[in-house]
């Protein structure tokens, strides 16, 4: 943890020893100026808290305050001041300054009034770099994949987040739909308001209309006290149902009237409260067919679908893989500690193969399996389930016949160059070709490193 900067500027030695004394521990830096020359000279923007002295020989604290407070805006300044300058020291607060404390001093005092504001300070700063995490975490541009069906996708996504409308996201399961989810809330104007992410499949009915709704005192065994709900709790927030289609009718019924009547009752009262939620759903299964199967409430199906975001699975953007791929292997290696250097060719190959019934997420548990077990400094097919490099081979067999001789072309031409470590003069001289010949095969194979 970095030090707690403070910088004094004062003209008097006794007060330099009093700081001295009280800061003298190894968690604080002092900075002491005497003037406004070397005030400015001294001060940086990294300066926790700037303690001044009204009455400086040649001019006076608040001028310096107003030279500082050009270059560094956020500063934080207390004052020092005798019984003679307090109508100066409001003044300064007027100005800015946070506090000031009146001479003779309490050391007890001094330092409260410091440490106080240095960890209000902190706090705001670790709070302003979570909020930039958590943008750049869940920025569009964050999300992995160059592929035509996922930039389609965003550009709608992007569209949506802007507006307060409700959003339906589907796709199958692992495609990223919670993450889409927390984007839409990052980039819309609720953003510095609760967010709560809810599976709808994982809680008992009761319960979960109990946390959605809240509950009075007695309204069912075991309700001890009140107790506010997550509607109640993201007023003017968003919402993400995930697995929407698993809510029981009397759920989904209450879920309507809050999206029309923007209003719901606690369990065991008659009283409506008010809010203003946003609500994002999600679900993998066919939710048009569950209306159409008297399994979903139509009336709120049509309430929730009013945008709709389709993802693609992975098989659809086939193209995606090696970025993913490649994104994943950087982020287990780092958490792993491992010196992995990439992926050969055939591991890639089996990547590009399969058709992943689970989708991201399924590459991502692959790619995290993978650099566990690996003992080289290379991802090798051999680390790959038997599943991926099973159905690979078989959906190679499916082909046609240029298609087959294609893959067995791919296969030489992999096996080359990973043998003359990606060396293209070396893997053609080997496989008996002109080094024009196999940039060629390999453009049209598409075969990268």
């Amino acid at each position: 943890m970095r030090k707690k900067i403070i910088h004094l500027i004062d003209d008097e030695s006794i007060i330099h020893d009093i700081f001295k004394r009280i800061f003298k521990k190894d968690e604080y830096r002092l900075i002491i100026s005497e003037n406004k020359s070397q005030a400015k000279t001294n001060h940086f923007p990294d300066v926790d808290v700037v303690i001044m002295d009204l009455m400086i020989p040649g001019t006076n604290g608040l001028e310096i305050f107003k030279e500082l407070k050009k270059d560094d805006p956020e500063i934080k300044v207390i004052f020092l001041t005798a019984f003679g300058t307090i109508e100066s020291a409001i003044e300064a607060m007027r100005m800015g300054a946070l506090d000031y404390i009146q001479k003779p001093f309490s050391n007890v005092e001094l330092e409260f009034k410091i440490n106080r504001v240095i960890k209000e300070n902190r706090v705001k700063e670790e709070n302003v770099q979570l909020k930039k995490t958590l943008n750049q975490r869940f920025s569009f541009k964050n999300i992995i994949g160059k592929s035509h069906n996922l930039k389609k996708t965003l550009d709608i996504v992007e569209s949506v987040a802007k507006t307060s409308s409700t959003v339906l996201i589907t796709g199958d399961s692992g495609t990223g739909k919670e993450l889409i989810a927390k984007a839409i809330y990052q980039h819309s104007e609720r953003r510095n308001h609760p967010f709560f992410s809810l599976n709808s499949s994982n809680i008992p009915p009761t319960l979960f209309e109990s946390m959605l709704f809240g509950h009075k005192k007695g309204a069912f065994t075991g309700a001890d006290s009140d107790k506010k709900g997550i509607f109640e709790e993201a007023d003017t927030g968003t919402i993400f149902f995930d697995e929407i289609a698993s809510l029981g009718d009397e759920t989904q019924m209450k879920i309507l009237r809050v999206l029309q009547e923007k209003e719901f009752q606690p369990l065991g009262t008659n009283k409506s409260l008010k809010v203003d939620v946003r609500i994002i759903a999600a679900t993998n299964a066919n939710l048009k067919e569950k209306v159409d199967n008297n399994e979903f409430r139509e009336d709120l199906y049509y309430r929730l679908n009013v945008i709709n975001i389709n993802l693609p699975s992975l098989k659809e953007r086939r193209e995606d893989i090696p970025l993913l791929a490649e994104h994943f292997l950087d982020k287990y290696v780092k958490e792993n500690k491992k010196e992995i250097k990439g992926m050969d060719g055939k591991f890639l190959q089996y990547l590009m193969d399969y058709n992943w019934p689970g989708n991201v997420r399924e590459l991502e548990n692959t790619i995290l399996r993978s650099v566990i077990l690996s003992t080289s400094d290379t991802l090798s097919s051999d680390l790959l389930p038997r599943e991926i490099v099973g159905m690979s081979k078989n959906e190679a067999k499916k082909g046609n016949f240029y298609e087959k001789v294609d893959e067995y072309k791919r296969d030489l031409i992999l096996e080359s160059l990973d043998k003359h470590n990606w060396v293209q003069k070396s893997a053609s001289e080997y496989l008996g070709l002109k080094p024009t010949t196999l940039s060629e095969l390999m453009k049209r194979l598409n075969i990268q490193k």
